[in-house]
């Protein structure tokens, strides 16, 4: 059982429903497989365009037959405010997950990044606040920092953007803000840092990092750094959001219309990171041993990245139980399952 289950056995004995959007992704997938896991009632919304159907087949594996019967799937979009409607009727907690990630997809293509991730967004704000929902928690982003130089990152202080992605996560806080004032609606937004873990996607343009390299090495395939390799992240296991995502979702009200930092507090060079990976993936009955390379800088990357994580203690109880190398130890193991 997961390590969440003392937090929900303090909720009401009447039962609870959680709307997950992006259900079928990396994160929302994995809050998924836990809330089914504590015996919840989910529905799940996901339009597949970043999301999978192997995700959702692997939790039906996972939990048992009576909890899968606790989940509804509906095969929508938020941009459509239909859909949204439909998915929120009913429903005490939402876990806004969909999104369209990635700084470089949002430069390729501005439009659809602003498409989902803000009038999407929107409508999933409206249809919330017209259902009546206990709390509505989203998934913001440490893009929102921007060029600010100052490390640790504490929430109220941020720089300017340095991506269309990062323009579209911040306009969701400003949002998510004014419909606290306008509306009295309270949501939580969760900065995450660079999350990681299992079922995060290996392929395509704009995979992450770990799980990117991670297959290379797997398949026995050079790795190319962008840039010296000194840039420096604080890599965040999929555990701790999942954490982070239940506490804010069943928090007081003094600890809602507020932005969290989602991160361990652990600073980690991309050079660090492939010795970390080539260690773990050798231990776990692989032999990589081909040097790295190194390209040029990505565009719009912001050059360090750490977190000042003691709101979310002190506010919401947030404290990750997986750093860095627990969480590439765990992931690797899934990993090597799934890439052959």
């Amino acid at each position: 059982m997961t390590p969440y289950e003392s937090l929900l056995e303090k909720l009401p004995a009447t039962p609870k429903t959680w709307l997950i959007t992006g259900v079928a992704g990396f994160i929302g997938s994995n809050l998924l497989e836990t809330l089914l896991l504590l015996n919840q009632e989910v529905i799940g919304l996901d339009n597949f365009s970043t999301g999978y159907q192997h995700n959702l087949d692997e939790i039906k594996e996972l939990v048992s037959q009576e909890q899968w019967k606790r989940f509804k799937f509906i095969v929508g979009d938020i941009r459509d405010i239909e859909d949204c409607h439909q998915a929120c009727r009913g429903v005490d907690y939402v876990l806004h997950q969909a999104a369209l990630g990635s700084v470089p997809r949002s430069i390729n293509d501005p439009v659809a990044t602003n498409s989902t991730n803000i009038s999407g967004f929107l409508n999933m704000l409206v249809a919330a606040r017209d259902a009546q929902v206990e709390s509505f928690t989203y998934a913001a982003s440490s893009s929102t920092y921007g060029d600010h130089p100052g490390l640790p990152k504490v929430e109220d202080v941020i720089g300017k953007p340095l991506s269309p992605y990062a323009v579209t996560k911040y306009v969701n806080e400003l949002y998510a803000d004014v419909f606290a004032r306008t509306y009295g609606f309270n949501a939580i937004g969760l900065r995450y840092f660079n999350v990681f873990g299992k079922r995060q996607d290996p392929n395509g343009a704009y995979a992450a990092v770990i799980p990117k390299w991670v297959a290379a090495m797997i398949k026995g395939e050079k790795i190319s750094i962008n840039g010296d390799g000194e840039t420096s992240r604080d890599f965040c296991f999929v555990e701790n959001a999942i954490q982070a995502n239940l506490l804010a979702a069943t928090a007081n009200n003094s600890a809602k219309n507020q932005i969290y930092n989602v991160a361990v507090g652990d600073q980690t060079t991309l050079n660090e990171l492939f010795s970390y990976l080539k260690e773990c993936v050798n231990r776990n009955g692989f032999n990589y041993s081909l040097p790295v390379s190194h390209g040029d800088f990505r565009r719009g990357d912001i050059r360090h990245s750490l977190a000042d994580i003691s709101k979310a203690k002190n506010l919401i109880g947030y404290e990750p139980a997986w750093r860095i190398r627990q969480g590439l130890e765990s992931a690797i193991r899934w990993y090597a399952k799934q890439v052959r």
